[in-house]
C-alpha cells in the first residue's frame, strides 16, 4: 500500500476485524459522554507518544483492567503500590512519566468535575476552539499533554475537526453526532 494520506485512506481496505478498522468506523471522530470513558480515550492517547497507535489499539482491554476500568475517581487516589504495580504490567506501557502523569491528570479531571459538574462539560465550555487554543488549555490544565497527544485526543472524541475524510462513509455518521467545530 503507498502511503496514505489520511486514516480512512489507511483503513480503507483493511478487513472489518483489523484494529484500526474497528476504532476507525466504530470510535474514531464519535463523542464520547462519559468522563471515565473520555479519560481513558486520554490515557491512551498520552501512551500512544513515541509509540504506534496499533501497539495501544491491541492493548486497549489491558489498560482498561489495570487503570480500574478508567473510573477517574479510582485512578485519582492509585498509592504508590498502584503506580509500582503499574509500572510492572507488561499489559499496558511502563513508562513512569506516562504513569504518572495519568494519576496526576485523574486528580485533575476530578477538580475539573467539582467545578464544571464533568470533565466533558468543561470540554464543553470551552468548545469551541482552535487547535491551538486547545494545545495552550491542555497543557495549562494536564501533564504530557502535548500538541500531538491534545490534537489526537479531541479529533478521536469530535471536538476537532478531521477524524474522517469527508468521503468517507463514517464521515457522514459522525456529522449526526458532532458538537460545532470552529474552524
Amino acid at each position: 500500500m503507498e502511503n496514505p494520506n489520511s486514516y480512512c485512506a489507511y483503513v480503507r481496505d483493511l478487513d472489518a476485524s483489523n484494529v484500526h478498522r474497528a476504532y476507525h468506523d466504530q470510535a474514531y471522530g464519535f463523542p464520547i459522554h462519559s468522563d471515565d470513558e473520555l479519560f481513558g480515550r486520554l490515557i491512551l492517547e498520552i501512551n500512544q507518544a513515541g509509540l504506534s497507535w496499533t501497539t495501544i489499539l491491541n492493548k486497549q482491554e489491558h489498560f482498561r483492567k489495570a487503570y480500574a476500568n478508567f473510573e477517574v475517581a479510582k485512578i485519582a487516589a492509585f498509592t504508590e503500590e498502584d503506580r509500582q504495580r503499574l509500572l510492572s504490567d507488561a499489559g499496558i506501557i511502563r513508562n513512569r512519566l506516562k504513569v504518572d502523569a495519568t494519576i496526576h491528570n485523574a486528580q485533575k479531571v476530578l477538580e475539573l468535575q467539582n467545578q464544571f459538574g464533568s470533565f466533558k462539560n468543561w470540554l464543553d465550555h470551552h468548545h469551541p476552539k482552535t487547535k491551538e487554543e486547545w494545545v495552550k488549555l491542555f497543557k495549562k490544565t494536564f501533564r504530557f499533554t502535548g500538541g500531538e497527544i491534545t490534537n489526537e485526543f479531541l479529533l478521536s472524541t469530535g471536538y476537532l475537526k478531521g477524524a474522517h475524510d469527508p468521503q468517507c462513509p463514517v464521515y457522514q455518521v459522525v456529522l449526526q453526532h458532532k458538537p460545532k467545530w470552529k474552524e
